[in-house]
């Protein structure tokens, strides 16, 4: 209930339920405009701002528009300026196409040119080829002559022979060695070098032991080995002592031979493993050669010899120098009074270079002469004039 001075209202009256509608309705009414001002006042804030976007989003716009013109006339820039390049870029590969072409054209001529005359030298290769399988074909043959010719002890002797006489005659000059020379005692010697005392006359036998050499190299086990080894050492001193007892004769040859071997491979197979036989020969004086050191051996024979002779012709050197003395000093003379012809006729020219020298100043100043200067100088005769009588 509700007390209004002394009138007192009930709340299920109806008047007062209109009066307390009203009311409401009025507080709302004005909570109603208070927020409609409210929104206004914020309506107008937010258009203001909506104002302000929208200019900023037109000036935006017209940015992006003139970028857009921008942009255009950049694209087309760059449009063009690519087709100036992609013509350029195709000319450029054209010219470059064109030189690569013409590089390439030549090289294939060079290669066609090189390979042919690359196939011109093949050909002439397999040709010599052919030539030289030919020639080992044949030299094929040939070495097995020369086995079946090893084979045999005559024949094998007479290869050591054909050698040794090969080596002696491109050493020593021919009338200082003899070949298969007899000697006092009958014996024969492949070779007499007439060395001149000492150490006198020298044989060289040729000795090949090729049978005992090939089964030392075909030995396979330690008992082959041994045997081969025994052979060996027994073939060796037995050319030793047969050299020793043949060529070797007190006053008529040296005190020593030299045996000749017509094989490097067995001498180093001596010298290698079989030394003590090396040293019998020493002790027997029978000096074991190779090919290669008898050329060696040759050679120191051969300055024995010149030195031998020369000593033979002494005198006559001798007498060849004082010939020679006496020529030089006839020549000396003769430069002298030459060089007194030479120093006179300089002296000749140099006085004739002066009296050249002096007629040619004469010359000059006579050429320079002023005969004018040498007048005398004379007056002018003066006429006088007389007066009329």
């Amino acid at each position: 209930m509700i007390s209004l001075g002394d009138t007192t209202y009930s709340f299920s009256d109806p008047l007062v339920l209109i009066v307390l509608a009203a009311i409401i309705f009025g507080c709302v009414v004005v909570v109603l405009l208070f927020v409609a001002v409210r929104r206004v006042g914020h309506a107008s804030v937010i258009s203001e701002i909506l104002a302000s976007q929208m200019g900023a989003m037109s000036q935006r716009v017209q940015m992006l528009s003139d970028g857009q013109q921008q942009l255009f006339g950049g694209l087309n820039s760059v449009s063009e300026a690519q087709a100036q390049q992609q013509a350029k870029t195709l000319q450029l590969m054209e010219q470059r196409l064109q030189t690569v072409s013409e590089m390439m054209n030549t090289n294939l001529n060079k290669s066609a040119h090189a390979t042919a005359q690359s196939l011109g030298e093949l050909q002439l290769r397999l040709k010599t080829i052919d030539k030289a399988q030919e020639n080992i074909t044949k030299l094929s043959g040939d070495v097995l002559s020369l086995q079946d010719i090893l084979a045999n002890k005559q024949t094998r002797g007479a290869f050591g022979e054909i050698q040794l006489t090969d080596i002696v005659s491109k050493a020593l000059p021919s009338d200082s060695y003899a070949l298969q020379h007899t000697l006092s005692n009958g014996k024969r010697a492949d070779c007499l070098v007439r060395l001149p005392n000492p150490p006198g006359p020298i044989v060289i036998d040729s000795k090949f032991p090729l049978e005992a050499y090939e089964k030392l190299r075909g030995a396979k086990s330690d008992y082959e080995l041994n045997e081969a080894a025994r052979f060996m050492r027994t073939a060796v001193r037995a050319h030793i002592r047969a050299i020793s007892e043949k060529y070797i004769i007190e006053g008529e040859t040296a005190d020593g031979a030299i045996m000749f071997l017509p094989s490097e491979a067995v001498y180093a197979e001596l010298h290698a493993n079989f030394p003590e036989v090396v040293r019998e020969g020493f002790a027997a004086r029978v000096w074991i050669v190779s090919p290669t050191t008898c050329m060696a051996t040759l050679n120191t024979m051969r300055a024995i010899l010149k030195d031998a002779r020369m000593r033979e012709q002494a005198g006559a050197i001798r007498k060849e120098l004082a010939l020679l003395y006496s020529d030089v000093d006839r020549l000396g003379t003769r430069v002298d009074n030459l060089d007194r012809h030479f120093g006179q006729a300089a002296k000749d020219l140099a006085d004739i270079k002066i009296s050249a020298d002096k007629a040619g100043r004469r010359a000059k100043r006579l050429d320079n002469f002023d005969f004018e200067e040498l007048a005398p100088d004379v007056e002018p005769q003066v006429v006088p004039l007389n007066s009329p009588d």
